[in-house]
């Protein structure tokens, strides 16, 4: 199992994604990584082919992207580097589902012929999340907020 500290922005998760109003229901998407050896590199790269404007979040020794859209400065999505936590995630968009009830989820995704690829992890004292892969080999993020 890998650790893994998904990017959220000021401790909230937001609900705009790739320019869509997302809801904050189950099921629904509530954000989107890239983790990447460089992330410096993809993120001039998708500045230059998307547009998004760019905000620095200090992650100790280096800084991960928010990445925003021009018109509005909403966030869209982070460029992470593949360090400490992150290390072992794949180099690809991860999307973050909301699930009602995280650990039914992921007793669903080993029965239905998936697996974890981290343990649950705590967020905050009031969110959890483990990172999955499907069947056919996709990965992403199951997230449950506790009340």
């Amino acid at each position: 199992m890998v650790g893994f500290s998904p990017l959220f922005v000021h401790g909230e998760i937001f609900t705009h994604i790739l320019g869509c109003v997302m809801s904050n229901q189950t099921g629904s998407i509530l954000w989107c990584d890239l983790t990447v050896e460089h992330a410096e590199t993809l993120r001039d790269f998708y500045q230059n082919v998307v547009g998004w404007s760019v905000d620095s979040l200090n992650m100790g020794d280096y800084d991960d992207y928010v990445m925003k859209t021009p018109e509005s400065g909403a966030a869209v999505a982070g460029i992470c580097h593949a360090k400490g936590s992150n290390a072992e995630l794949p180099s690809q968009w991860l999307m973050y589902f909301k699930v009602g009830d995280l650990e039914t989820a992921l007793s669903n995704v080993i029965t239905g012929g998936g697996k974890a690829l981290t343990a649950i992890n705590a967020y905050s004292n009031s969110s959890r999340y483990v990172v999955i892969q499907d069947p056919a080999g996709a990965v992403c993020a199951l997230f449950e907020e506790q009340s």
